[in-house]
């Protein structure tokens, strides 16, 4: 861990004093001075560039679905191996995007949001519906770690197991995302009991079991239709193919196995997301982004694990509305303006592994 200023946390070990750094976090006060500084210095980066997002988005999206069409196609088992690694890293970073679509001013994008959904979204059944208007109540200011956050569990202060359930549960979501759109939608259609369930609980990229969703309203309710419909015939024409023998069981698997790598690869992402040591009380934004994390340069597996800009993630809940391309000249400003003693750099961690060891040794910790 990167820490070169002081805050209450500081002065807690990670390792041993879990519940106590949980304490911590609920006293500890805004630093109005980052605050101000975070507003004043990225005036100017609001503005998302088309050229950036659509050319990334396409290129990754032709990577990922030209590796996955080696993998089917090929009969070398080597090169099928490197396709598919190929295909989940472009995937992956293709379906980062909505995340943007979930923040951005659609006015400045026009179109995206359909070719978001066209290209990748329904493909991959994770239409953008799915997580607008869930991604924005974890940035909620009076939500962010309460059992009111859609995306919010205090994995450091859960038992051992719940880490490795946490991951495998990814390994299921295509499965289960298929089931929910060819069967569940359908059904539910004609079951308004099975319909409230399907919403509430099976239409939100959520990882707290507890928080139900809400019907959407006006536009975003034709968006989640329209979306959802799509969603609903491209599972069953893609079921319907493989049990009538016009799409080839293994290239069925095949397809299932990358899109189950992508979920997991983003499931591990997530479980570094935050350090997730609150318990459940409201924060201030500073303890908020003091429970987040930033992996900035040099290291660059973050831009491959951690990719459209999610490897600034501390510094996204400060910026929701900066997009992902304009993130690192953000960081770069802040950081050699603000004060060596500014909460602003207790925020940056090295990578993935340490992160990783630092939450499971949480867990033992907790559960011994």
């Amino acid at each position: 861990m990167t820490v070169t200023a002081h805050s209450p946390l500081t002065d807690v070990q990670p390792d041993t004093d879990v519940a106590k750094r949980a304490a911590a976090l609920k006293r500890v006060p805004d630093d109005k001075a980052m605050l101000r500084a975070v507003a004043e210095l990225t005036r100017d980066l609001g503005t998302p560039n088309p050229r950036i997002f659509w050319s990334d988005f396409l290129a990754s999206a032709f990577l990922g679905y030209a590796g996955l069409a080696v993998a089917i196609l090929s009969g070398n088992l080597w090169l099928q191996c490197v396709a598919a690694l190929v295909s989940v890293l472009a995937l992956y970073r293709a379906g980062g995007f909505i995340h943007e679509v979930s923040h951005v001013k659609h006015s400045a994008l026009p179109g995206f949001r359909f070719g978001f959904n066209a290209v990748i979204g329904v493909p991959l059944l994770v239409p953008s519906y799915m997580y607008e208007g869930i991604h924005n109540l974890h940035h909620a200011r009076t939500r962010y770690g309460t059992d009111q956050d859609p995306e919010y569990l205090p994995l450091a202060l859960m038992k051992p197991w719940t880490l490795p359930l946490f991951i495998f549960a990814s390994v299921l979501a295509p499965f289960a995302l298929l089931f929910r759109n060819a069967v569940l939608a359908p059904l539910s259609l004609f079951i308004p009991a099975l319909r409230q369930i399907v919403v509430e609980r099976y239409s939100g990229l959520a990882i707290n079991p507890a928080f139900r969703r809400r019907p959407a309203e006006g536009e975003a309710h034709r968006n989640w239709i329209i979306q959802e419909t799509a969603a609903s015939i491209w599972s069953i024409v893609l079921l319907g193919g493989v049990f009538s023998g016009y799409i080839a069981l293994n290239a069925f698997l095949i397809f299932l196995a990358i899109v189950s790598s992508v979920a997991v690869l983003n499931q591990v992402r997530t479980l570094v997301a935050h350090l997730w040591e609150n318990d459940g009380e409201p924060l201030s934004v500073t303890a908020q982004f003091l429970d987040s994390v930033n992996v900035p340069p040099p290291g660059i597996l973050a831009s491959i694990w951690a990719p459209v800009g999610l490897r600034y993630h501390a510094l996204h809940h400060l910026l929701p509305s900066v997009p992902y391309h304009a993130l690192g000249e953000a960081h770069r400003r802040l950081t050699a303006q603000l004060a060596p003693d500014s909460a602003y750099h207790c925020a940056n961690y090295d990578g993935l592994t340490g992160l990783v060891a630092r939450l499971a040794r949480s867990t033992l910790v907790r559960g011994a």
